[in-house]
């Protein structure tokens, strides 16, 4: 049976944007070795964002939309970094969030814990874990301050 010819570096690309959102540096990373020359998907990844279908403010809020309901301002950020989105992006994302880290983490504690906890031990570990999730400490410190 013969061989399926290669996919073209343009299509690779397309096919995984129309999965979802990629930044930049995502995409690159998944095209790289798919190329011998770094060259063209550089070009590639210009054209597409040219034509607007590679956009890394884009992929910012989308990741913010989907993940804030459980994961602190800090957290968001750093996956972002990690992606390679721009310092700029990363704080136009997130502007709207620290309004509401307060009510997320709450929420996202009483889903987890729902009760004060009994002793140091216990308190220790819901610190542990909303920090884990990203939540500032400041925001940490009201909830466990306010259910004692």
């Amino acid at each position: 049976m013969p061989k399926p010819p290669e996919k073209s570096l343009r299509a690779r690309a397309l096919d995984a944007l129309s999965r979802r959102e990629h930044s930049r540096m995502e995409l690159m990373r998944k095209l790289a070795p798919h190329t011998d020359n770094p060259d063209d998907l550089a070009t590639l990844l210009d054209d597409l964002q040219t034509r607007g279908w590679l956009s890394d403010a884009r992929f910012a809020e989308q990741v913010v939309n989907a993940r804030q309901s459980r994961y602190g301002s800090r957290k968001l950020a750093f996956e972002l970094r990690e992606k390679g989105v721009d310092e700029d992006l990363i704080n136009a994302a997130l502007v709207n969030l620290h309004d509401t880290e307060l009510e997320r983490a709450r929420a996202v504690w009483e889903r987890k814990f729902g009760q004060p906890p009994a002793s140091a031990q216990e308190k220790a570990k819901q610190v542990r874990f909303l920090q884990s999730r990203g939540f500032r400490w400041d925001v940490i410190r009201k909830i466990l301050g306010n259910i004692e």
